[in-house]
């Protein structure tokens, strides 16, 4: 079977050329740009949420499975039908093997029930009477597969089968293969196998928990604590006995293999260089060396705390002593309490002295089967004063207490450096006695069986293909006509998305706050990209309005007065240009008059030469400033410059007195 992976690619969209457009008919290019960032992220979003589904059914690490062998099954796929229809056919091995088994014959073949009891084990459990039965899965089935079912709740379950060839571990590397299915979930209980040590006195039918194996691997959880066991057991070449080395703990969770409810391969290599993988549906999920990540170590230290060796009496170990120097001061009294009354505080204003806290209820009454012999005097109980629910406090006031400013506790002298620190003891090393060293723990004691002894508070749970063999490509290929198989049913039987989603949401309530995101993302671009907007030059060209602001009543009557008091200006302004022109023309006219005066004087007594033309200059000059000042008085209309045109006239002039000064601006 070939791998399936995921493409993704950006489809662009009919119509889009990559530039930007222009025009009365579409939105501006910014906001066109905003929106397709908005549609990224929405496509990301649902990317996201379909991707955290399938993390939950797949590895980190890609399933690599190879392709079904043609002679050992066909598959038949109805596209129109909902299920997968599939002509399943017993796996067979296609190399050289230690031990193989599939149930599919519907019996135990070669497999033998202990009949033995667990020591130290009340009575009652100690037999091994777990039941065992050959049937097919309750969910994703494949008809003709059938694999061996642990029935039994709260019993000791035992069955074991001879290797068709004992495995002896010299240069070919081992390869333990098989199959479980948690059908109910797993409360407490396993589902690891052992491989019984070669020995001469080996009878399966005592098969129990202090039987020797040489390797245990396979699942195993109670309570919250979920495994993952590889352990061996290593011969001391020294002693002869036996210890178990546990491979340190995986770095993944195992939580989803036990709860999901799915058929999941568990596989072991172990290989003649002293390296070893776990693997889970054909992923790495540890891997490590035998000599370095076994706990504890398969080869002990080179040196020993010595267990004769004893502490001297004069050692001292304190790092701080206190100052043998130091005398308490004449001022530290000791007995000052840390706590004293607050003698500055006031009895709060209402307090009522007089009244009691609590008081016997007045609406108690006695018991009819109140007996006072027996029971004693009876007593209302007592309830919260209500006298004292307004007002600050009841009954005796009493001053509250602070913390005394003089207080300083008992004296202590303080801590200094001890001249005589020598550091922490230990004892000192020596040469350890049983000490030696394996550089090959691979080379483990023959195995001749294989066995299941397990407990479990959890029926059901299903064991299918157990596999012994070298070579990984044998292991992969019987993989692919067993679980392979299961795996493409249970994946065409799988819910839909929905029900996918639903399911995700109840291990991960966040992923709430995701969903109604994604749905209401695309309602908001469709607003977006819908919703009729009004298109104006303005919007086009990005030019920038303005925004009005609140405007309070004060400033509404002071914009107004403003407005009021220029236009006042503008009047006045209008009336003085009227008064200036009005007052030209008057000045014109007296000018006119004075000319004729002079002349007619001059007709009756004809001045001198000198007379003359110092009075013509005069005449001249009053004109010209009278021009001058007429004006002026036209620009500015002010009190000053008609005051000045009526000096420039003359002051002795009758006429000019008359003219009538206007104040021009008000105050």
């Amino acid at each position: 079977m070939r791998s399936s992976r995921w493409v993704m690619r950006w489809v662009t969209p009919p119509g889009f050329t990559g530039e930007r457009q222009t025009g009365p008919s579409i939105l501006p290019i910014n906001s066109m740009q905003v929106q397709w960032d908005w549609l990224y992220l929405g496509v990301l979003l649902i990317i996201s949420v379909t991707a955290e589904i399938h993390d939950e059914e797949i590895q980190d690490e890609d399933v690599e499975v190879e392709d079904f062998d043609k002679n050992s099954q066909e598959t038949d796929i109805d596209k129109g039908s909902s299920s997968l229809e599939v002509m399943y056919k017993t796996p067979e091995p296609t190399g050289e093997v230690y031990f193989t088994e599939t149930f599919d014959d519907g019996v135990l073949t070669g497999w033998i029930l202990s009949k033995t009891k667990k020591e130290d084990t009340d009575e009652n459990i100690a037999k091994y009477d777990g039941r065992w039965e050959v049937e097919e899965l309750k969910e994703n089935t494949v008809p003709g597969d059938r694999g061996l079912v642990l029935k039994s709740i709260a019993r000791h379950h035992a069955v074991s089968a001879m290797l068709t060839k004992p495995f002896i571990f010299d240069t070919k590397p081992l390869i333990v293969q098989y199959e479980v299915n948690f059908q109910d979930g797993i409360d407490c209980g396993g589902a690891y196998v052992k491989l019984l040590s070669s020995s001469d006195d080996l009878d399966l039918e005592y098969f129990f928990d202090k039987t020797p194996y040489t390797i245990m691997f396979g699942p195993d959880k109670c309570g919250e604590d979920y495994k993952l066991h590889f352990i061996f057991r290593h011969k001391n070449p020294k002693s002869g006995d036996y210890e178990e080395k546990h491979a340190k703990r995986p770095d993944v969770d195992l939580k989803k293999f036990y709860s999901d409810k799915r058929t999941h391969l568990y596989t072991l290599v172990l290989k003649p260089d002293d390296t070893f993988e776990m693997l889970i549906d054909q992923s790495v999920v540890s891997k490590g060396n035998l000599l370095e990540d076994m706990v504890p170590p398969v080869n002990p230290p080179k040196e020993i705390e010595d267990p004769n060796d004893k502490k001297p009496d004069d050692w001292d170990e304190r790092a701080k002593i206190p100052d043998p120097n130091a005398v308490k001061p004449d001022d530290w009294d000791e007995d000052e309490p840390s706590k004293i009354e607050d003698r500055d505080a006031v009895k709060p204003e209402g307090w009522l002295d007089d009244e009691l806290q609590y008081i016997p209820d007045p609406n108690a009454e006695k018991p009819e089967d109140w007996d006072e012999e027996m029971d004693g005097e009876w007593e209302a109980p007592q309830i919260p004063n209500p006298k004292c629910e307004t007002a600050p406090g009841c009954g005796e006031w009493v001053r509250p207490m602070m913390t005394n400013p003089n207080y300083k506790g008992k004296w202590k002298p303080p801590m200094i450096d001890n001249p005589n620190y020598q550091g922490i003891w230990s004892p000192q090393k020596i040469p350890n006695p049983d000490y030696f060293e394996d550089l090959h723990p691979f080379e483990m004691t023959a195995v001749s069986a294989i066995g299941l002894e397990l407990w479990s508070m959890t029926p059901d749970i299903y064991f299918d293909n157990f596999i012994i063999c070298s070579e990984k490509e044998v292991a992969d290929r019987w993989a692919a006509d067993g679980w392979g198989l299961k795996k493409l049913v249970a994946s065409a039987n799988e819910p839909g998305m929905f029900s996918q989603l639903v399911t995700a949401a109840e291990d991960r309530p966040w992923l709430w706050v995701l969903y109604i995101l994604t749905l209401a993302l695309p309602v908001g671009l469709g607003v977006l990209f819908c919703w009729p907007t009004k298109k104006i030059e303005e919007d086009i060209d990005y030019k920038k309005m303005d925004v009005s602001k609140p405007v309070t009543k004060g400033e509404l009557e002071q914009e107004r007065g403003e407005i009021d008091d220029e236009a006042e200006l503008e009047e006045e302004e209008k009336e003085n240009e009227d008064i200036a022109v009005e007052e030209r023309r008057q000045i014109e006219e007296m000018k006119k008059e004075m000319i004729k005066e002079k002349k007619k004087k001059g007709r009756k007594e004809p001045p001198s030469e000198g007379e003359g033309e110092d009075k013509n200059d005069e005449e001249n000059e009053a004109a010209e400033g009278s021009q001058e000042e007429g004006d002026k008085s036209n620009k500015s209309g002010s009190e000053d410059e008609m005051k000045e045109a009526d000096e420039s006239t003359g002051s002795g002039d009758g006429p000019m007195k008359s003219i009538r000064k206007r104040r021009v601006r008000k105050d």
